[in-house]
C-alpha cells in the first residue's frame, strides 16, 4: 500500500475544466494520493529542466497486465542517464511539491538500477534509479484509452473490469498518446464541480500547452459536471468521465498504474 495524504492545494491539469482551479485536497484512495500545486515549474517533476535533455525517450516502454510500482523511501531521488553512470543526471524530490509520495513505473532492472518511466517532460523520458532509493510493489491494473473510439478500459489481471466513455483533447489541445502512469489522486471540494468527484494525474503532459492555470499541463483523468462532454473531443488534453466511474477508479487503482493512450 502506497499510504494516504491529506493537503489542500490548487489543481494544475491541462485539461481540466474552465474557469478556476480552485482548491483541491487529496482523497482516499486504495493505495495513495496527492495533488499537484501551483509553483514554479523549475520545482515541480514535470518543469523544463536541462538535465532531462540526457534522459532517452527512445526506449521502448511496456505495458504488462502485471506492473512493477518503485515507491520512493528517500527524500531526494537521484535519476541516472544510463546503468552504470557514476554520477545523476538529476533528482526529483520526495514527496512531490503536493505532499504525495513519489512513485516510478519499472521497465528493467539490472543489479542494483531499475529503469523507470519518468513524471518529467519530455513525455516518455526515461532514468535509471538506485534499488535501494525505492519499495518495490506489484499490482494487476493497467487503463487503455481510444482516442478513435473515445473509450477508456479499464483490465483487471488481464480482464476488462470496466469499459466506458470518455471525453478527450480537443483538436487544437489533442490528448497526448503514449504510454504514462498514475502518480497521484485529487479530491476537489466540489464534487459536482468541473472535476468531478476525484482527479488522476498523470505522468504525462500536454503536447501544446507548457503551462495551464498556474500549472505546467500535466493531464489527468477526472469527474465532469458536464455530462455532455463525454464522448467528445472538447477538453484542454485531460479524460474526462462520469462522477461514477471516476469514484470507482479511485475505490480500486493505486498509484503506479499505466496508461496507454493510443488512436
Amino acid at each position: 500500500m502506497l499510504g494516504t495524504a491529506f493537503v489542500a492545494l490548487a489543481v494544475a491539469l491541462a485539461g481540466c475544466g474552465a474557469g478556476s482551479a480552485g482548491q483541491v485536497t487529496a482523497g482516499p484512495a486504495s493505495t495513495g494520493s496527492g495533488a499537484a500545486t501551483a509553483t514554479a515549474p523549475s520545482a515541480r517533476p514535470g518543469g523544463n529542466s536541462r538535465w532531462t535533455d540526457s534522459l532517452s525517450t527512445k526506449n521502448k516502454v511496456t505495458v504488462s497486465d502485471t506492473s512493477l510500482v518503485a515507491r520512493s523511501k528517500v527524500a531526494s531521488v537521484k535519476i541516472y542517464a544510463t546503468p552504470k553512470a557514476t554520477s545523476p543526471a538529476g533528482t526529483l524530490k520526495n514527496p512531490l511539491p503536493s505532499g504525495a509520495q513519489l512513485v516510478f513505473l519499472v521497465q528493467e532492472r539490472r543489479a542494483d538500477r531499475l529503469r523507470v518511466l519518468l513524471p518529467v517532460r519530455p513525455n516518455g523520458a526515461q532514468g535509471w534509479i538506485s534499488a535501494s532509493d525505492v519499495t518495490l510493489l506489484q499490482h494487476h491494473y493497467r487503463i487503455a484509452i481510444s482516442t478513435g473510439r473515445r473509450t477508456l478500459a479499464l483490465y483487471e489481471s488481464g480482464s476488462v473490469a470496466l469499459r466506458v466513455p470518455v471525453g478527450l483533447g480537443a483538436k487544437s489541445t489533442p490528448t497526448p498518446g503514449g504510454v504514462f502512469y498514475i502518480k497521484e489522486l485529487l479530491r476537489p471540494p466540489n464534487p459536482g464541480g468541473a472535476y468531478g468527484p476525484y482527479a488522476f494525474g498523470l505522468s504525462g503532459y500536454s503536447p501544446v500547452l507548457t503551462d495551464f492555470l498556474g500549472g505546467d499541463g500535466e493531464i489527468g483523468i477526472h469527474g465532469t459536471n458536464d455530462s455532455g462532454s463525454i464522448g467528445k473531443s472538447v477538453s484542454h488534453g485531460c479524460i474526462r468521465m462520469s462522477n461514477a466511474n471516476i469514484t470507482k477508479l479511485a475505490t480500486m487503482l493505486p498509484l503506479g498504474v499505466p496508461v496507454q493512450i493510443v488512436s
